[in-house]
């Protein structure tokens, strides 16, 4: 436990190489219930069931459990890195460090549901390559092909889980804090998006199945639910995170004018983005749980932000600490 967690926030501040293999076994450490309790049964379902004719591959029984739980987690550990490049390359932290990919890690060991390949895992790809292109909208003179690209990968990551379709807000939401308004801009995320849309019509049509693919667009008519049944006790696990959060959100507003512009609209394109990705789930009438793996993206920023600037020693690496024996606590529990 002590080479896990005591002292792990510092050592995640340096870019070391020897964090890439301890990254690694925190990723396995943190699942360590799951291979442990290794479950019956576990279906994976790549695509989304009006997605599955253009690739008929069927992956629901492909694996085993135990297989099942460890590509899940080299898909995680992988995600990781990619994530870390990303935050780093766009200076979202005081100085390039681990943390981004430490804290990514642990918010995809939170609940048992997250361990294993699903639909949301595999979209994680597509929504840190669109957060990538996103922080990029600032830096760049003309940004009609980054946009028409981004809807182009919401399309993909739509056809894998529907209710990525929700990150199509977040085009709009992040044109206007980062770009003056261009019409042409605005407009150019929708057709990358359509363009997809419009072979999978076409693919259906040839198939004499049109009516099939107006049904693909049912969901969007689902109405927020009002009344939650929620077993809090299965959520309690949130609680260190929600106390990261709040002090992260506290150290972010104190350093909100001292930052560079870029970076304080990084951070209020993440926190749109936390909020659409946790209320898509509205779009998939029998969601799981391991829908919400869309929100540790730009959730983990957040962790990273407050752990990369803590201050007292003591306090941040006991805080870490604490947040890794009470997420282990709840999974054996």
């Amino acid at each position: 436990m002590s080479t896990l967690s005591i002292g792990m926030i510092n050592q995640f501040r340096k870019l070391n190489p020897v964090n890439l293999i301890l990254l690694l076994a925190y990723a396995f450490f943190m699942r360590a219930v799951i291979f442990y309790r290794v479950p019956d049964h576990l279906n994976f379902d790549f695509l989304e069931p009006f997605a599955r004719p253009l690739i008929n591959i069927d992956f629901s029984n492909a694996f085993t459990p135990i297989t099942n739980i460890f590509i899940a987690t080299v898909l995680v550990y992988i995600q990781a890195l990619i994530f870390n490049r990303v935050i780093n390359n766009h200076n979202l932290l005081a100085k390039p460090s681990f943390l981004p990919g430490l804290m990514y890690i642990a918010g995809t060991s939170l609940f048992l549901d997250f361990m294993v390949l699903s639909p949301a895992l595999i979209s994680n790809f597509l929504l840190i390559w669109v957060i990538d292109k996103f922080l990029k909208l600032a830096k760049s003179a003309n940004s009609i092909t980054t946009v028409f690209d981004i809807g182009m990968i919401i399309a993909l990551g739509t056809l894998i889980y529907f209710p990525f379709m929700a990150t199509l807000l977040m085009i709009f939401l992040a044109l206007l804090l980062f770009r003056s308004f261009n019409w042409r801009e605005w407009i150019a995320g929708l057709i990358g998006f359509i363009t997809v849309f419009f072979f999978v019509a076409v693919y259906y049509y040839w198939n004499n199945n049109l009516g099939s693919f107006y049904q693909i667009w049912k969901p969007l008519g689902n109405k927020f639910p009002s009344v939650f049944k929620i077993n809090y006790n299965d959520y309690l696990v949130l609680i260190p995170v929600a106390i990261i959060i709040i002090l992260a959100s506290l150290q972010l507003r104190e350093n909100f004018f001292r930052s560079f512009i870029s970076t304080r609209k990084g951070f209020q394109m993440l926190f749109f983005m936390f909020l659409v990705a946790g209320a898509s789930f509205y779009l998939k009438p029998n969601f799981s749980i391991w829908h919400f793996l869309l929100c540790v993206p730009p959730g983990a920023v957040l962790l990273a932000y407050y752990f990369s600037n803590a201050k007292k020693r003591w306090f941040y690496e006991t805080l870490f600490l604490l947040f890794v024996l009470s997420v282990q606590y709840f999974l054996f529990v």
